[in-house]
């Protein structure tokens, strides 16, 4: 490992100061609770169930039943500076439960982050910064976007991971620059949820001991009692993932609530589930410890009885008394103490280890370092076909060395994807695994490694790179097969929703795969993602574009990208005689062209299928027909060109137009018109040979002059 071990409790003596006269200490703050902090309590519910009323839509059960747990975290244990959202070492907070974003607004509100009463007033509403369920970039101090249930989970997961592997490059003995908790609340849909155990099992055997999360135990799910689908020991299954679990037997008792989050940040080998008995819908006459309460609005009547229930006035909506608000405001002036302590800290972090600091800021800044890319191979024309995953795992070797913070792994599929960084070693708990794991034998262990084992995890996966791409210094990468892409789907669709810069290899991307039939052989795949906004797509056909394809993707800093690698071993294109590989990057451009004259048809194809639509363009041409070759690695990217580009690489008074490709033909339609036609495969595949089932498909040269050759007439 690279300086001390990331758990390493020595504190600059200015953090240590500012954290002793803010409150925020390893042991909870010694402040009893008392009556003034259960209006303060009140008052998050009260705002909650008045934005809900207000919208006429939301859920009030979850911030009636967690208010007590939200309260004592942010008041008591967590680091932050509302006026800087963007503080690299504050706490992290996920809720995982993203329904009950009503008590989120609440807490931001409060809290001092620029979310105004009049934005909690329009909740739910267009174009407003309270949304239904919480959007990463659409409101102030809202780390991840959550609502679909575990997600939220596994990116806190991911943002634990980052903290840990940043804290070991970064951190020396008496300057912590990275030591925050990442805390989240969940439910029990959460934790019913696949993803949430895969994260869980992840998370328990990597020991990310300043990950935290807080169970909202009400028992209760959208539709009924967990007792008709959910019975079993959720604690003792986390002891078994190797988690610490603690347990507060009454939702309601600040004082149990804050000794067991303090126990929780004790605990430095193991996360934390601190399981809270809570009641959905408190204080609600009618539906408490209902299902009813979890995603309807109580209504008037219904709220008003609540409020007095919980000793809060009925009238008027959105009450909130100045010193319940100077309470929460409180973080302001404690999140700028603890921000301009770290800060000073960094200044003499500086003088000590500039270049550290250095890079430390270009990773904050999501910057690439000078030369990143200068190692990148070219594969001359003469190079034997190789597979296009395996020229990307060269590439990606020529990378990592240049760039420390790209880090990722697979889906126990190294040696298929070939994205195992060879010695940058394992990302594992210092003094944990075996030496037989890949990019072991050179590289450093512990949490400085940079390759992930994810293990057969895909949905996890996706998650937790969301939560390390979310938090910041690290560039996440994550691989396996195109077709257990369908696995991660939902997690992908929320790294493009958020805008996160995931980079993803799936391999073995047709029918080529072959002998394991159509289990392993994508069809609709690609169809699919391309049809996902905020997504780039990207199919090379040799190894030079695979080059140019990670140069895009290091450099797409506003949404993930999918790499799409073949399995077989491919030629390498000979640029002496075709368009260079850089065209690449404009997503679509002319590979050849007829030698007199302009184009009669187009041929278009990506990856694998440009081959075999070159050998029938070269006949074509020997037959003296004029036709164009388009090489289409990137709808997306060619979609984001200029039109008069767009013009020029098809013509439109070129109607008759061939598209080529091993995957559904769904899509391509927009690029061949009515008029034209697409060799495509619209049924499932079959285990043979993958030449023989490229063959049998029509996926050959053959196959495609005679198409080209009935368009043509």
């Amino acid at each position: 490992m690279t300086g001390p071990s990331p758990a390493s409790k020595v504190l600059h003596p200015l953090l240590a100061e500012l954290q002793e006269r803010s409150g925020i200490v390893t042991e909870s703050a010694s402040r009893p609770f008392s009556d003034f902090d259960t209006r303060c309590v009140n008052a998050l519910r009260a705002l909650a169930l008045d934005m809900v009323e207000q919208a006429d839509s939301g859920h009030p059960g979850m911030p009636l039943g967690a208010a007590p747990m939200a309260y004592v975290l942010w008041t008591r244990h967590l680091r932050c500076n509302p006026k800087n959202p963007a503080w690299p070492d504050r706490d992290r907070f996920i809720l995982s439960a993203g329904h009950g974003s009503a008590l989120l607004y609440a807490l931001l509100h409060l809290s001092g982050y620029e979310l105004s009463l009049e934005e909690l007033k329009r909740f739910r509403q267009w174009e407003s910064l309270t949304p239904g369920h919480p959007e990463r970039g659409e409101t102030p101090g809202v780390e991840v976007t959550t609502g679909p249930l575990g997600q939220g989970f596994a990116n806190g997961v991911g943002m634990a991971i980052a903290e840990r592997y940043l804290a070991a490059r970064f951190n020396r003995p008496g300057f912590e620059v990275v030591g925050h908790h990442t805390y989240g609340i969940c439910s029990d849909g959460d934790l019913m949820e696949g993803i949430a155990a895969e994260a869980a099992s992840l998370a328990g055997h990597l020991g990310l001991g300043r990950l935290i999360f807080l169970y909202d135990d009400n028992h209760i799910s959208l539709a009924a009692d967990t007792r008709l689908s959910f019975t079993e020991d959720v604690g003792r299954r986390f002891e078994a993932y190797g988690w610490q679990v603690l347990r507060v037997a009454d939702g309601n008792d600040l004082s149990a609530i804050d000794r067991a989050l303090a126990e929780a940040r004790r605990e430095n080998a193991r996360p934390s589930l601190v399981m809270v008995s809570t009641h959905i819908g408190f204080g609600s006459p009618r539906f408490q410890d209902r299902f009813e309460a979890h995603g309807a609005p109580l209504g008037a009547e219904e709220v008003r009885a609540t409020k007095r229930n919980l000793g809060w006035p009925e009238e008027p909506p959105f009450h909130l008394p100045e010193e319940l608000i100077a309470q929460f405001r409180q973080a302001v002036e404690r999140g700028a103490k603890l921000e301009a302590a770290w800060a000073a800290m960094m200044h003499e972090y500086d003088d000590r280890w500039p270049d550290l600091r250095e890079k430390w800021g270009r990773a904050i800044r999501g910057e690439l370092p000078p030369g990143w890319d200068r190692d990148i191979p070219r594969f001359a024309a003469d190079h034997k076909p190789i597979a296009t995953r395996s020229a990307g795992g060269q590439v990606l070797n020529a990378i990592a060395p240049r760039v420390f913070n790209l880090i990722g792994g697979s889906a126990d599929l190294d040696p298929s994807t070939k994205t195992a960084l060879k010695g940058r070693g394992c990302f594992q708990r210092p003094g944990c695994g075996s030496d037989s794991l890949q990019g072991a034998e050179k590289g450093e262990w512990g949490y400085a490694g940079a390759n992930i084992a994810f293990g057969v995890r895909e949905h996890a996966m996706g998650g937790i790179l969301n939560g390390m791409a979310a938090h910041g210094g690290i560039i996440p990468f994550g691989s396996t097969f195109l077709i257990f892409s369908d696995y991660l789907r939902p997690a992908l669709r929320l790294a493009a929703l958020s805008r996160l810069a995931v980079k993803y290899v799936f391999t073995h991307d047709s029918t080529a795969v072959g002998e394991d039939g159509p289990t392993h052989q994508p069809i609709e795949q690609l169809a699919s993602f391309r049809a996902m906004p905020n997504l780039t797509v990207i199919r090379p056909a040799d190894a030079n574009e695979v080059a140019e394809a990670w140069k895009v993707a290091m450099q797409i800093d506003d949404g993930p990208v999918l790499l799409v690698m073949s399995r077989q071993n491919l030629p390498v294109l000979d640029r002496s005689q075709l368009a260079p590989a850089v065209g690449l990057r404009r997503g679509g451009y002319v590979l050849a062209d007829p030698p007199q004259g302009s184009p009669e048809l187009i041929l278009i194809a990506t990856g694998s299928e440009v081959h075999p639509a070159l050998a029938a363009w070269r006949q074509l041409i020997a037959e003296g027909r004029r036709v164009r070759l388009v090489g289409m690695p990137s709808c997306e990217l060619f979609d984001k060109q200029s039109r008069e580009y767009r013009d020029r690489v098809l013509p439109p008074q070129v109607t008759a137009r061939l598209a080529v490709e091993a995957g559904a033909s769904l899509g391509w339609y927009r690029y061949v018109g009515l008029q034209g036609e697409v060799v495509g495969l619209d049924r499932f595949g079959a285990s043979a040979p993958g030449e023989v089932t490229l063959a049998q498909f029509g996926f050959t040269a053959e196959n495609i002059l005679r198409r080209a050759l009935g368009m043509l007439g």
